[in-house]
């Protein structure tokens, strides 16, 4: 550490606040986790994940993760930026991501090689916030008059009281709060999980910056920032005030609650619907932490009420949530079976938030949706053999995961992969002081100094379903240790030594309560059964588990196209019963409806495969009278993903900024359970999209009974005829169908789109851009 370095990193702390003083434990926290150092990881997938996750962590430079950072403090940047998300306006998420990754793995193993990495990334960092002297540290950027410039001016904006936003953006920046919250987090985590000293200076700095920002607004400018995402701020300060005693903190904790969210959710009311789903996640871990931080019972009332709707009502059979980042009408899901569910953040933002929940109330049922996410979506998520990270669990019939790419895509999801991938050690075993309880069953050992106690879990899960828990040393008193007992598992059994053992039970676990000797063996048994779930909407649509793995039918390589129907069953009696047992473990085949051969095996698994993972059911005599209508939607279904050539789901920030969205007066609304543009007559909303040389057709979504509102639309300045009958009023979505010809400049690859309603506001859901055929211009959805 240089001298410079050292007196900088003073008076960061200087202006940051009193030095650190730890609060005491909640009591409303019962059990906490066994840290990680005391776990090691033998040889399974987690293992192998985690193996795959470290070597990726190790190949990012930190310095090209700070390239804006040194550009904005008036220093050299001596690497290039990253590309993808990086080389855009949200570029510093991934340093935050990648600093608590690299902390959870020292955390666990003391790696050596990602502690030297992490301690020079926050070197570095340390000499960045100096150069800046007010504690900010940042790397975002924003468009000023055509300029890409540093993102520190939106702060500035706001601290003057400038605050503007549609939703997604904060005065143009990309989501900068978002961004800001993943570098405070990473640097609490690197102080926390690697104990490194450089992390809470520059913490604290940070958090000085944004309170002075923050702390002059009045509640109404605070909801009006908060409307635009913002991660998990809230849990941040929480954390920081925890760490600190330094009330300033709570009280920012406090002041960063966007009520028009958490309101409705402590009033235990689910508004969930066209809300985008991972926006929402991280502020209710933040209330959770608040909770645990000042005991007050009402911060606990949203988080549990939001993740019994969530995993209740929202998610589907891999335990992930949304489609298309957004959350739909609750028990709705049969209609939202896309190549875009479950994005990969949702999962890990909720296995966080299950975490603390569990912690106040010790009940297997919790670790019973932690195994479903973890194995049937975060294992499904990675590649193992490079490390690479899915962003949507695509579970439409016939598609393909897509994997992020090492420098070239750092996708939200990426971050959160990161670290996800590193803490499969941290969630293990839990204790409350008295018991030891065993969550989750991955093969390990377990050396708890503090404890006394050491053990060996052996197990063949998920594949098998047996484990086996051997002490090697044990403490001179009596022990408990719980097992739990999942709720897939039929008929468990225990042994002891050898000898049947019949425990005593309590709240989901198998608690076995002695004084334990070295070579002491509890062998359980936990037999699989093939079982359905159903889509609450429409039962007749099922997946298949067998114990705790999704089984998905095995559709061919990702590398091949996919021009077939998806799968159906028939059958005379229980789905299952369309099933038989395969050779080897969680292997099934089945008959398809259209006499194809199905072979059912783990979803999570089928890295490189097209997949079905919901089967559309009929009795003999329910196919026999459907099956032409059947095939007629799957083969509409395949035209239509044929002929389009471009998308905008509008409402959403990813899709919006992927097609050059540009509205001055535009409102992002959630109506029908969807996202959409509210946009007012006289103005106009401009996008890009794709085209393929020769006519074309511009087909629009919108709410039925919208469908006579008049709009005038141009296509690359030409406009289009948009004169119809008047229709008759629907309650649905419908979509209308605009011709566009091939003369002149409308056969270039990309056409620009002028949307203006002439008398009355429109509202579009969706547009696309589709090869013309002949058909209905007015169709429902």
């Amino acid at each position: 550490m240089t001298r410079r370095t050292l007196f900088a990193g003073a008076s960061i702390v200087a202006l940051a606040g009193p030095a650190l003083v730890a609060l005491p434990p909640v009591k409303g926290r019962r059990v906490e986790p066994v840290p990680s150092r005391f776990v090691r990881l033998t040889p399974s997938p987690f293992a192998d994940a985690m193996a795959a996750n470290r070597r990726y962590l190790l190949s990012l430079d930190p310095e090209r993760l700070l390239h804006n950072f040194y550009l904005f403090a008036g220093l050299p940047a001596p690497k290039p930026i990253y590309g993808g998300w990086e080389a855009q306006g949200v570029a510093g998420h991934s340093l935050g991501h990648w600093l608590s990754a690299c902390a959870l793995v020292i955390a666990n193993t003391g790696d050596p090689a990602l502690s030297a990495k992490l301690d020079h990334a926050l070197a570095e960092m340390a000499r960045i916030q100096a150069a800046h002297g007010d504690g900010y540290c940042g790397g975002t950027t924003v468009e000023r008059d055509g300029k890409t410039v540093d993102g520190k001016i939106v702060f500035e904006e706001v601290r003057r009281g400038d605050i503007r936003s549609q939703g997604f953006d904060l005065n143009g920046g990309w989501v900068p709060l978002y961004t800001w919250h993943k570098v405070h987090a990473g640097l609490l985590d690197a102080h926390t999980l690697a104990g490194n000293a450089r992390a809470m200076p520059i913490a604290l700095g940070v958090a000085g910056y944004l309170a002075g920002v923050l702390e002059p607004l009045t509640d109404a400018q605070m909801q009006q920032v908060l409307r635009a995402e913002h991660g998990g701020l809230n849990e941040s300060y929480a954390e920081t005030y925890a760490l600190t005693g330094d009330t300033r903190w709570l009280r920012m904790a406090e002041k960063i609650r966007h009520k028009a969210v958490l309101d409705p959710l402590t009033a235990r009311q689910d508004k969930l619907a066209g809300l985008h789903a991972n926006t929402q996640i991280p502020k209710l871990i933040g209330l959770a932490r608040l909770h645990e931080v000042t005991g007050d019972p009402r911060h606990a009332v949203a988080p549990r009420f939001f993740h019994e709707r969530v995993t209740g009502h929202h998610s589907y059979v891999i335990g992930g949530n949304s489609e298309r980042e957004h959350f739909g009408p609750p028990d709705m899901l049969s209609t939202r079976l896309t190549d875009a569910t479950c994005e990969a953040c949702n999962s890990y933002n909720m296995l966080k938030l299950t975490r603390h929940l569990y912690s106040w109330q010790p009940h297997a049922r919790w670790f019973d949706f932690y195994e479903r996410v973890q194995l049937n979506h975060i294992l499904a998520h990675q590649r193992p053999d490079t490390g690479r990270f899915v962003y949507f669990m695509p579970l439409s019939a016939g598609a393909r995961r897509t994997y992020s790419e090492g420098e070239d895509s750092f996708w939200c999801c990426v971050g959160s992969g990161m670290e996800s991938h590193a803490k499969h050690a941290d969630s293990i075993y839990w204790n409350d002081g008295a018991t030891l309880f065993v969550n989750l069953y991955i093969p390990s050992e377990l050396d708890w100094t503090p404890g006394g106690l050491a053990l060996t879990l052996d197990t063949a899960l998920p594949m098998r379903g047996t484990a086996t828990l051997t002490v090697r040393k044990a403490p001179r008193r009596s022990q408990a240790i719980a097992l739990r007992l999942p709720g897939w598992a039929q008929a468990p059994r225990l042994t002891l030594n050898g000898a049947p053992l019949t425990p005593m039970m309590r709240d989901g676990y198998a608690v076995v309560e002695r004084n334990w000797r070295a070579g002491d063996r509890i062998e359980l048994t936990l037999p699989m059964a093939l079982t359905t779930e159903p889509t609450p909407d429409d039962p007749s649509v099922v997946a298949f588990t067998h114990g705790p793995l999704v089984l998905a039918a095995d559709l061919g390589a990702a590398s091949d196209s996919f021009d077939g129907l998806g799968p159906a069953l028939v059958t005379s009696g229980a789905a299952s019963t369309a099933l038989r047992a395969g050779t080897g473990p969680h292997s099934f085949h089945a008959r398809g409806a259209l006499d194809e051969d199905l072979v059912l095996k783990p979803f999570f698994a089928q890295y490189d495969r097209r997949t079905a993972v919901y089967f559309p059911t009929f009795t003999p005599s329910g196919w026999q009278a459907r099956r032409a209508d059947y095939v007629r939607a799957q083969e509409e279904a395949s035209t239509l993903a044929r002929r389009t050539t471009d998308i905008v789901h509008l409402g959403e920030m990813q899709p919006e900024r992927d097609h050059g969205f540009v509205a001055a007066r535009s409102e992002v609304v959630n109506w029908n359970g969807r996202s959409a543009r509210r946009i007012r007559p006289g103005d106009s909303m401009r996008l890009t999209l794709a085209r393929r040389p020769g006519p074309a057709t511009l087909r629009l979504t919108v709410w039925g009974n919208d469908v006579n509102r008049q709009m005038a639309i141009t296509v690359d300045g030409t406009p289009l005829k948009t004169d119809r009958a008047p229709r008759e009023r629907e309650d649905r979505f419908v979509t209308i169908d605009y011709p566009i010809p091939s003369t002149g400049a409308q056969g270039k690859p990309l056409a620009e789109v002028v949307f203006t309603p002439v008398k009355e506001e429109a509202v579009l859901y969706e547009v696309r851009m589709l090869t013309a055929e002949s058909g209905n211009p007015v169709t429902a959805v």
